[in-house]
């Protein structure tokens, strides 16, 4: 890339940009240990492995003063009570925040910092979310039918550490209880102090 300004169109409310250089796909075989019910989740996948989110970005050089950005699709769909989500992630440059404007569907993301402390917030079509440094972050699509999906950007040079994630989840656990999502505890979390 020659680092010259460029436009592109995202078309609502499927998402999916005009131009974009990298196209990033996450079945459920790669959320493997991320979700509570793993008796279902084992079931579902030897149904077939769903695609439950998508990611369109296009590509800078990953140095600081960039702006990585693109477009998540978080597709709708449950393992057991539990709602299709993202791996999630902290950033590997820890230091660093994200952005994330909802253009359609409904969720909530799911953060929390190394420490254990969390928040959860809505996403609807119009919403901004700020994710501060250090928080790692997760989209959760509550929805039955449609897309969630959500434009980003952050600092090119931050990185992801999924790994963290993978160990034993996010501190909370969306999950659907008489018909509407709930907040949950993730039985197999642990504080920092007992990992």
């Amino acid at each position: 890339m020659d680092n010259q300004p460029f436009t592109f169109d995202i078309a609502l409310p499927g998402g999916i940009p005009s131009t974009y250089s990298n196209h990033i796909t996450r079945r459920l075989s790669s959320m493997r240990g991320q979700y509570a019910d793993e008796q279902t989740y084992v079931a579902l996948l030897a149904g077939g492995d769903a695609l439950l989110y998508e990611v369109y970005e296009e590509q800078v050089p990953e140095n600081a003063g960039e702006l990585l950005h693109g477009i998540s699709i978080v597709h709708p769909g449950k393992v057991g009570d539990e709602y299709f989500m993202t791996k999630g992630h902290f950033h590997a440059e820890i230091a660093t925040a994200e952005v994330y404007y909802c253009l359609a569907g409904q969720g909530v993301m799911v953060m929390e910092t190394p420490e254990g402390v969390w928040a959860v917030e809505e996403l609807r079509a119009g919403k901004v979310l700020y994710v501060p440094p250090r928080w790692a972050h997760r989209s959760v699509n509550t929805g039955s039918e449609a897309d969630l999906v959500t434009f980003f950007v952050y600092p090119a040079h931050a990185g992801h550490d999924y790994g963290s994630i993978e160990k034993q989840g996010f501190r909370k656990l969306i999950v659907e209880q008489g018909g509407r999502p709930a907040i949950v505890d993730n039985l197999r979390w642990l504080p920092p102090e007992q990992r």
